[in-house]
């Protein structure tokens, strides 16, 4: 099923038509209300009226998060406070949190772009959605609630956290959809399993999860434990949220919503716009966005375009899924390694969970790697051959994908800390500004 097959099946001339004009409504919008961009548009020679084909874009500036940050609180707004009704904020862990505000129709258009992720993931008015993102200022909660109300769905609000409490409402209410993190995912699943349940005991029929990058082989563990289809949803606080695209049926990338948003793929290093099919940095520009439009907002995502018609039906363009980030490749001894690299590895042992920590630090003026992962279920790590075995396998598969050596440690199962939001997965304890 399609929630709106007049934007998500539109033919590419009449979406092209629809984010021209919408896109020329934006640059005027923020050049008018916005001082940072129209200085930033006066400092480039470029005006509103430079704009008259979809190519002008890349005439246009980039932002960046500490765009918003510098600009904190609202000096990027595009519309005043009297007519902005709700605002959310990244967790803002390193600086200042980056802000955003949400007008009326902003909230609508939000609630539409989610709306159509949850009927890709098999979603209707009859389904039973539980929500496990974190409610308040992060954008997962409220935005999967608002998106499945809309929908005409039942939403179960519970927020991440105490687990057990999950498991027991997902089982007697009877949810049919749960929308969390995958890692969250994961530590549901082990709890379903430590009830005594199965995936036949359960209603679950679809998972919709985001907030972090995962790799395929994630997603096999979760299907597999929960019995669902997993989906693939992606989204920024600072473009809207959640439901910026999706994975449907299919499972070959994410549908972006177009008629909101425009993306490109540019070289990080450069900025340049790479052509069609080539793997960069995912940059997108807002259109129709009331609250706080983004021109050109650099995402930091690695991935690609694709644009070929999906066998579902929907024309819209398809980004794959998060290949890495541009600012948290970790450098090592001068290798670049990405944690999702990492987990590739470990997914491909039957032996080890997905549950797992990767350790950079320095001694004497070198890098130090290892990473800590735990062993399945009846597995211990007192069985030293067997360890030694595995421990020379795993650190061959990771030398060989990453040119890198690598300190390899098992740990019991259940051993690591459960994540019940977006889970920490590397601790580097090196000060790279000395």
């Amino acid at each position: 099923m399609i929630w709106n097959k007049a934007m998500e099946c539109a033919d590419r001339e009449t979406m092209e038509a629809i984010q021209l004009r919408k896109l020329k409504e934006t640059v005027k919008r923020v050049h008018t209300n916005v001082r940072p961009y129209r200085e930033r548009m006066q400092a480039l020679g470029v005006t509103p009226e430079d704009i008259q084909t979809l190519d002008d874009l890349k005439k246009l500036p980039f932002t960046t998060k500490t765009d918003m940050r510098d600009n904190y609180p609202y000096g990027l707004f595009a519309s005043p406070l009297s007519e902005i009704t709700r605002i959310h904020a990244s967790s803002g862990t390193t600086g200042k949190p980056t802000v955003v505000g949400y007008t009326s129709r902003d909230l609508e258009s939000w609630a539409e772009c989610v709306a159509r992720a949850l009927t890709m993931a098999g979603g209707d008015n009859t389904s039973v959605v539980q929500v496990a993102y974190g409610y308040g200022l992060f954008t997962g909660g409220l935005g999967a609630h608002d998106g499945a109300q809309y929908m005409g769905a039942s939403v179960i609000p519970m927020s991440s956290g105490n687990t057990q409490k999950q498991v027991m409402l997902m089982k007697d209410f009877r949810s049919t959809i749960l929308c969390c993190t995958p890692s969250y995912a994961l530590t549901i699943a082990e709890a379903v399993k430590k009830a005594g349940y199965g995936p036949d005991d359960i209603d679950l029929k679809a998972g919709v999860f985001g907030a972090e990058p995962w790799t395929p082989e994630m997603r096999a563990a979760i299907e597999k434990g929960l019995g669902i289809r997993a989906h693939d949803i992606y989204g920024l606080s600072e473009v809207m949220g959640p439901g910026v695209s999706c994975s449907c049926a299919e499972q070959n990338g994410m549908h972006i919503q177009e008629d909101f948003f425009i993306a490109e793929i540019i070289d990080p290093d450069t900025g340049e716009v790479l052509p069609e099919g080539e793997k960069g940095e995912i940059v997108f520009t807002t259109i129709g966005k009331e609250g706080i439009p983004l021109i050109r907002y650099r995402t930091r995502d690695i991935c690609y375009l694709m644009r070929d018609k999906c066998k579902c039906g929907r024309t819209t363009a398809r980004m794959s899924r998060v290949l890495g980030r541009s600012d948290d490749m970790l450098i090592i001894r001068g290798v670049n390694v990405f944690p999702s690299q990492v987990e590739t590895v470990i997914a491909k042992f039957s032996e080890l969970t997905m549950n797992y920590k990767i350790i950079v630090g320095r001694e004497n003026n070198t890098d130090t790697f290892a990473l800590q992962v735990e062993l399945a279920e009846g597995l211990a790590i007192d069985n030293i051959r067997f360890v030694e075995e595995l421990r020379k396998k795993v650190t061959h598969e990771l030398r060989t994908l990453l040119g890198i050596g690598c300190e390899v440690k098992f740990l019991n199962e259940g051993t690591l800390p459960r994540s019940e939001g977006k889970a920490v997965r590397v601790e580097d304890t090196r000060n790279l500004s000395e």
